[in-house]
C-alpha cells in the first residue's frame, strides 16, 4: 500500500514561491485526492503538460515522499525488497520470489508453478507465440494454468523429447493445457533432444519439423526451467545423457542446461560434442527473446540460475526465498556444491 506524504519544507525564493505553491497543490491532488492530470490541470487553469510537470517538481524538490507499508497479514509471503534487489542486480524485468522453499517441500515446483502461472497470463497476448521446454517446472506451471481470458496464437515446444527410455517428461501434458487454457494452436515437436549430426540437419531440413523449430526460434514468450550438470537431473534419468557425457560437460565447464543446451558459469554456450547433436532452440534465440520466464529453485540448481541470469538468459525470474537468497549473496542462503 502506498503512503504519500506531501510536505512543503523547503526554503523557495520569492519569485519561486508561486510555482512551487502549484507544484505542492498539484502533487496534494494527484498523490492524495487521486486526480488525473487532466483534473489537475482543469483545476489549476493549465495544460495538462503543465500540470505533469508540476506534479514531477514536486517529486523533484522533495515536496512528496512515498512509503511502501505491507499488511501485517501478508508480510511473511511478500518480498519486494528482494524482488528488486534481484532485478537490479541482474537486471531483469521481474523477479518474483516465494515463501515456501523447493527443498523444504520434497522438490517439488508447486509454488513456483502458481506464481509462474501468474505471471504468464498476465503477461501473454493473443498474437503471440508461446514456446516453452519440458521438465518438472513447466509442468508446475501448466497445472496452475487457469487462463481467466488471456490467450495467445500458438503453443510451441521448444526442445525434442523422445528418448530411448520409457521416461515421461510431462511435454505432452504441458502442450495441451497450455493450448487448452489460452485458447492457442499446439505445435509439437516431434522429435529426440539428441541425434547424430546428420539426423538433426535432415531433422532441420524436413517441412514439418522446421515449421516447429522456427516457431520456438521466434517465439514472443518463452518459459523454461534448467538442469544441473549432475547424475540428479531430468536429462540423466532419462537416459538422455551418461556417465561420460557427464565428465565431458563437468570438463568443458559446464553449470547447467536449458533445453538441453548446456553453458558455463558466465551463461555462455559450452560446447562440445552435444553441440551438433541437439535439436532445440539455440541459446542465442533465448536471450534475443522479448520475454523469457525461468522457473527454478533448490539447492542443487542454485548456480545453474546464477549463470543462466549471467548470461542474460532470462528476463522474468521466479524463484524460492533459498535461492534467492543465494542469488544476492545473503546470508541464510544454502550452498550450492552439488553432490554426484
Amino acid at each position: 500500500m502506498l503512503t504519500p506524504t506531501v510536505g512543503s519544507d523547503i526554503v523557495t525564493t520569492p519569485n519561486g514561491s508561486d510555482e512551487l505553491r502549484l507544484a505542492l497543490r498539484a502533487a496534494t491532488m494527484y498523490h492524495v485526492e487521486g486526480a488525473t492530470q487532466a483534473e489537475i490541470a482543469a483545476k489549476l487553469g493549465v495544460s495538462r503538460p503543465t500540470a505533469g510537470r508540476l506534479v514531477a517538481r514536486a517529486r523533484a524538490n522533495g515536496l512528496v515522499r512515498i512509503e511502501i507499508h505491507v499488511p501485517e497479514e501478508i508480510s511473511g509471503s511478500v518480498h519486494t525488497d528482494l524482488e528488486r534487489r534481484l532485478e537490479e542486480r541482474y537486471g531483469l524485468d521481474e523477479a518474483l520470489v516465494v515463501t515456501s522453499s523447493i527443498d523444504d517441500a520434497g522438490g517439488r515446483y508447486d509454488a513456483v508453478g502458481r506464481a509462474a502461472a501468474g505471471v504468464l497470463t498476465r503477461r501473454v497476448q493473443p498474437a503471440h507465440i508461446l514456446g516453452f521446454t519440458w521438465g518438472p517446472e513447466t509442468v508446475a506451471v501448466a497445472q496452475a494454468l487457469q487462463g481467466r481470458g488471456s490467450r495467445c496464437a500458438r503453443v510451441v515446444q521448444l526442445d525434442g523429447s523422445m528418448s530411448t527410455a520409457d521416461y515421461q517428461t510431462g511435454v505432452d501434458f504441458v502442450l495441451a493445457r497450455c493450448a487448452e487454457q489460452l485458447q492457442a494452436t499446439p505445435m509439437r515437436l516431434n522429435a529426440p533432444l539428441y541425434a547424430d549430426p546428420a539426423t538433426v540437419v535432415a531433422l532441420q531440413q524436413d517441412s514439418l519439423m522446421s515449421k516447429a523449430l522456427d516457431a520456438g526460434r521466434t517465439a514472443d514468450l518463452m518459459f523454461f526451467g534448467l538442469g544441473p550438470v549432475s547424475t540428479s537431473t531430468t536429462l540423466f534419468e532419462g537416459s538422455f545423457l551418461d556417465a561420460d557425457l557427464l565428465v565431458e560437460l563437468d570438463r568443458l565447464g559446464a553449470v547447467g542446461e536449458i533445453g538441453g543446451r548446456f553453458f558455463d558459469a558466465d551463461g555462455a554456450d559450452v560446447g562440445g560434442s552435444l553441440a551438433d547433436r541437439t535439436v532445440s532452440v539455440p541459446l542465442d534465440d533465448i536471450r534475443n527473446c522479448a520475454t523469457t520466464l525461468l522457473i527454478s529453485g533448490g539447492a542443487r540448481k542454485h548456480a545453474a540460475v546464477r549463470a543462466a541470469l549471467r548470461g542474460r538468459l532470462a528476463t522474468v525470474l521466479v524463484t524460492d526465498i533459498a535461492c534467492a537468497l543465494d542469488l544476492l549473496d545473503e546470508p541464510g542462503s544454502t550452498p550450492t556444491k552439488e553432490s554426484r
